[in-house]
């Protein structure tokens, strides 16, 4: 009885906090998951020079949609690329730039996300951004990574809104420090679960003694599956997942997830693909399927300055860890995966888009009830 009274007050003071404060990560209502720490701010921008910027765009009671930049480190891209390495969970999906990325281990321009009939414009975009940094002004090749997830049943994607000026207006503006989570940006029009998806970020930072790196992953949530939270069958407790009552056919299984994975530990690409299979190992801990229609896609890159690959020098030499000192990053990946999955759930606003289309949020007090009486 009193710990069923002490969640009622918890709830009370949620509600008298929620306008002042905002929403809250799984973390911030007292629910850690993982064995290890996140960093500061629990988000991607916790891996040294790592920004994210976003545009949101809201118009009207018919688009709902977004960019999220990714910007791995603060020099020329293209002229110091990042080891990098892509895993396809599920290939339903258009993320641009794959071939080139797996063929040569690593990116060269920042990482976009947005809706999938967008992703041409953020190509655009990424190329006309990288062409007017200095000394890349001749480039006649440039390889944008754009990923996407399909925001149409809350957005006019068929309008094709995002402007090739609006994704290089997101990637001018990242930041470092905390970062917007829910409803913003490539998550403004997304559904997960059922529940209204969005942006979602976490980090994990080693112990020393395991070398101290920092591991940050931020996600774009569109996929389905039966959500699970922290180990607790929430989608089942709830009546709401996938395949329930399957003659109705009410739920749609299929959907997307990028995920986007950076770290500071010096791995090579062959390393980061590994990393990124890990990813996948998270997003399943969330209750995700990688069904037959959904794009489930990891980038991973490692922003050691040490490693990155200067695009003028005829040999390269760098150190990287060797195979027995992955398990840990492993680990984290996992953990951090998961989190930035679950945050964009908890931080995601109810939103009414096109044709009317209502999507409600994760009913939060129901889940933490579930979570307290575990």
């Amino acid at each position: 009885m009193m710990k069923r009274f002490s969640f009622l007050a918890l709830i009370l003071l949620w509600a008298l906090m929620t306008m002042a404060q905002g929403h809250r990560t799984l973390r911030e209502w007292g629910f850690p998951t993982g064995i290890f720490q996140p960093g500061t701010y629990n988000a991607i921008t916790d891996v040294p020079g790592v920004t994210v910027g976003h545009l949101t765009l809201i118009q009207g009671d018919s688009v709902r949609t977004g960019v999220t930049a990714i910007v791995p480190h603060q020099g020329n891209i293209f002229s110091n690329k990042v080891p990098a390495a892509i895993y396809v969970g599920n290939g339903f999906g258009k993320l641009a730039g794959v071939t080139q990325v797996n063929e040569l281990g690593n990116i060269e321009t920042p990482v976009v996300l947005t809706n999938t009939l967008s992703v041409a414009a953020g190509i655009e975009g990424v190329v006309r951004y990288t062409l007017m940094q200095p000394g890349n002004e001749q480039e006649r090749s440039v390889n944008a990574v754009v990923g996407e997830t399909n925001d149409g049943r809350l957005n006019d994607i068929c309008g094709m809104h995002i402007t090739p000026q609006m994704v290089i207006d997101a990637i001018n503006n990242a930041h470092g420090g905390p970062v917007e989570q829910g409803c913003v940006g490539a998550g403004t029009g997304t559904i997960c679960f059922g529940f209204k998806g969005g942006i979602g970020t976490s980090s994990r930072v080693l112990p020393e003694t395991l070398g101290g790196y920092t591991i940050g992953v931020l996600v774009q949530t569109n996929y389905g599956g039966i959500l699970e939270i922290d180990g607790v069958q929430v989608g089942q407790k709830l009546q709401k997942h996938d395949f329930i009552d399957h003659v109705r056919k009410s739920e749609n299984v299929d959907g997307s997830c990028m995920m986007v994975v950076v770290t500071d530990a010096p791995l090579d690409s062959r390393n980061l693909e590994r990393v990124a299979k890990r990813a996948m190992m998270g997003m399943a801990k969330t209750g995700g399927i990688a069904s037959n229609g959904s794009g489930d896609y990891v980038i991973a890159m490692s922003v050691a300055p040490g490693n990155l690959i200067d695009s003028r020098a005829k040999t390269i030499t760098s150190t990287v860890l060797a195979n027995g000192q992955m398990s840990s990053i492993f680990a984290a990946t996992i953990e951090a995966t998961a989190e930035a999955l679950w945050n964009s759930l908890f931080m995601a606003d109810p939103m009414t888009g096109k044709g009317g289309n209502h999507v409600d949020a994760l009913p939060v007090e129901q889940v933490l009830e579930m979570l307290d009486n575990r």
